[in-house]
């Protein structure tokens, strides 16, 4: 079970995030993220990155390119996942965007780093058939890039 501390750091980590994506600090991005842990990142449109070099690099793509986007995050759900691990399921907004997140934490050196980050875009619930479970189903239309 997550402490309540445990909560809270995972929680800052994840708003710390989000805060450098918005102010495009690539060195702040290279320090939030894992340097022991193996590191992934699928960004919406992208094929999977896989190791601290590619992930690096998109970020450093993404935060230099003068359109880059504004992003927040809402509806944050944080879970322990094992012995300092953890993940955070939420509402990435880019404008008026929605896309669904999942940013997973470890704990190195005391401190919560990511080592997997994922954003898809959400289908427009109106447009969403309910499968025979009650639950919604459909593909997400459209590509948003961030």
């Amino acid at each position: 079970m997550m402490s309540a501390d445990d909560e809270a750091a995972v929680l800052a980590a994840n708003r710390a995030f989000y805060a450098v994506f918005r102010r495009r600090d690539i060195g702040a991005m290279r320090a939030l993220w894992a340097r022991v842990a193996p590191v992934s990142c699928v960004h919406p449109g992208w094929p999977p990155l896989i190791g601290r070099d590619e992930v690096m690099g998109s970020w450093e793509g993404i935060l230099s390119h003068p359109e880059s986007p504004a992003v927040a995050c809402r509806d944050e759900k944080v879970r322990m996942i094992g012995k300092g691990q953890a993940l955070v399921v939420l509402i990435e907004m880019i404008g008026d965007n929605p896309l669904a997140a999942t940013n997973v934490f470890v704990l190195e050196d005391g401190e919560w780093h990511i080592v997997h980050h994922q954003a898809s875009p959400l289908a427009d619930a109106a447009q969403i058939p309910a499968d025979e479970t009650g639950d919604d189903a459909g593909p997400p239309t459209g590509t948003m890039l961030h």
